[in-house]
């Protein structure tokens, strides 16, 4: 099990004789490795464990300020284009009574801009009315606008009126519908009649180019027991497969409402989701004691679970599109906080993984997502900045008592074995590695290799002052790790500079 569990795997010795009976190593080449999941790991022991972390809450991004905004913030997309960042959300307004609940004003897709995904601004864009005047931000209304979610399409075959793409829910004839743009603010449809049939749709539907395996991928909202996913392929953006449920590993914990399925960009190879968990106890005595009890009534009085379910953010991976492994523990909890993020609607992530400069002067960029927060309340909702380290989702950890790591059998590509790690003052990470059968190679076992011990997004292992792997390239290796008060976020092998 996931989590702050141990995870559960085969006993070294069994791992061991498995690979003697045949099984292939894995073949990592030079590419940064994650351990989101247990897919490189054969054995843990001592007091290590794969440690799930947690984003740290910044400023408020964005705030909706303007009429044709509004309380209900959700389904936002962020983009790193280059050196600028383009942000994609819902413009619309609920209102609440004893009796019912209504928009106040049409749906509509709004757009702001960054120069550094921390100080954002709303430009006036001239392209949609909105009662009379074109002075907003609206890049899109009408059909498709409560989810619109947007790309940039980095097919090397990729036409350039439509090197932006998105994917919308459409509701006559319900289904998913494609757009593209050429330059992210004009959009129109690839095709009048939807593109994907079978879902519920009802949530933020995201596609993309998959690069590492050279197809777009979609993942949308359907019903199983619950709110869970759908996934399909296409070669065209148009035609798409068969829609099917993800599977799990361990089982589903929880409804999912969103999925915010992506590529990380730096390791394209293994996809990352931030879904949204969906919970609903009813109205018992913590949900009658959580923030704006009053107003939470009001707001369930028509529809309970308005006023008594409550959503957070959850992280789940995948190597191939289809099965996720998932953390059972939220990746962000709403907190200790008394007014804005115990309703259903907030803690919802972006769709997006965006670096940003560090508020800290001598420190290295950093990953910026954004969540929502007061959505859907008698006031105007907004969206709060959150950072995590660069490759920071998971890590080997162990506390100073220490605990061991040994992955199961690996080819490699390079000279030198790089860490993205952190420790205490007294902490440290060493590396041993092994041939196939778990004999450490000659000088290269533990007792060889210098302490690591600081805290840095790559620095490179040496085994007596001599990092050079060069000679141990193409052939199976485990790499063994003792972890003392330190985390261990991601590895890859490296040519010599």
């Amino acid at each position: 099990m996931l989590g702050r569990r141990i995870l559960a795997l085969a006993a070294t010795s069994l791992a061991l004789a498995g690979f003697a009976l045949g099984n292939d190593p894995i073949d990592i080449g030079s590419r940064l490795e994650l351990f989101t999941d247990g897919a490189l790991i054969e054995a843990i022991s001592g007091a290590a464990r794969l440690e799930l972390h947690h984003p740290t809450a910044q400023e408020v991004a964005l705030e909706m300020d303007k009429p044709w905004e509004g309380n209900s913030l959700n389904y936002v997309t962020v983009i790193q284009d280059g050196d600028f960042y383009r942000m994609y959300y819902r413009g619309e307004n609920s209102l609440y009574t004893p009796a019912s609940y209504e928009d106040t004003h049409p749906v509509v897709t709004c757009y702001a801009e960054s120069a550094d995904g921390i100080h954002w601004r709303k430009p006036v864009l001239r392209i949609w009315d909105y009662q009379g005047s074109k002075e907003n931000n609206i890049v899109l209304e009408g059909e498709g606008t409560s989810d619109f979610a947007p790309f940039k399409d980095p097919n090397p075959a990729c036409r350039p009126e439509a090197r932006y793409k998105a994917l919308a829910y459409n509701s006559k004839p319900p289904g998913l519908v494609a757009f593209a743009s050429p330059d992210g603010l004009h959009w129109s449809l690839l095709r009048p009649q939807p593109v994907i049939t079978k879902g519920a749709f009802d949530s933020q539907n995201v596609g993309f180019w998959d690069a590492a395996r050279g197809e777009y991928r979609e993942y949308h909202r359907d019903f199983r027991e619950g709110r869970d996913i759908r996934t399909s392929t296409s070669q065209d953006f148009l035609n798409w497969t068969e829609p099917v449920y993800l599977e799990y590993s361990p089982n589903r914990v929880s409804q999912l409402y969103t999925n915010q399925v992506i590529p990380y960009y730096r390791a394209p190879h293994i996809l990352l989701g931030f879904p949204t968990r969906y919970t609903d106890r009813g109205w018992t005595s913590s949900a009658e004691a959580l923030p704006r009890r009053a107003y939470r009534h009001l707001r369930g009085a028509k529809s309970p679970r308005e006023g008594t379910a409550v959503t957070d953010g959850m992280f789940m991976s995948s190597r191939d599109g289809l099965h996720f492994s998932v953390w059972p523990e939220s990746f962000l909890r709403p907190g200790l906080r008394t007014m804005d993020t115990w309703f259903y609607g907030d803690i919802y992530q972006n769709w997006g993984l965006v670096e940003t400069a560090s508020k800290i002067a001598d420190a290295p960029r950093e990953i910026s997502v954004y969540f929502t927060e007061s959505t859907m309340q008698d006031r105007p909702a907004y969206l709060r900045r959150y950072t995590l380290r660069v490759d920071g989702f998971v890590s080997l950890t162990a506390p100073l008592s220490g605990g061991e790591v040994l992955t199961k059998p690996l080819l490699f590509q390079g000279g030198r074995l790089l860490l993205n790690y952190s420790t205490s003052g007294a902490g440290s990470v060493r590396v041993e590695i092994q041939d196939a059968v778990g004999k450490a190679l000659p000088g290269f076992a533990l007792e060889d290799c210098d302490e690591l011990y600081g805290d840095a997004l790559e620095q490179a292992v040496a085994w007596k002052n001599n990092p050079d792997l060069s000679k141990l390239a193409g052939q199976p290796v485990r790499l063994r790790f003792e972890l003392r008060d330190a985390d261990v976020y991601a590895m890859r092998f490296a040519l010599k500079p």
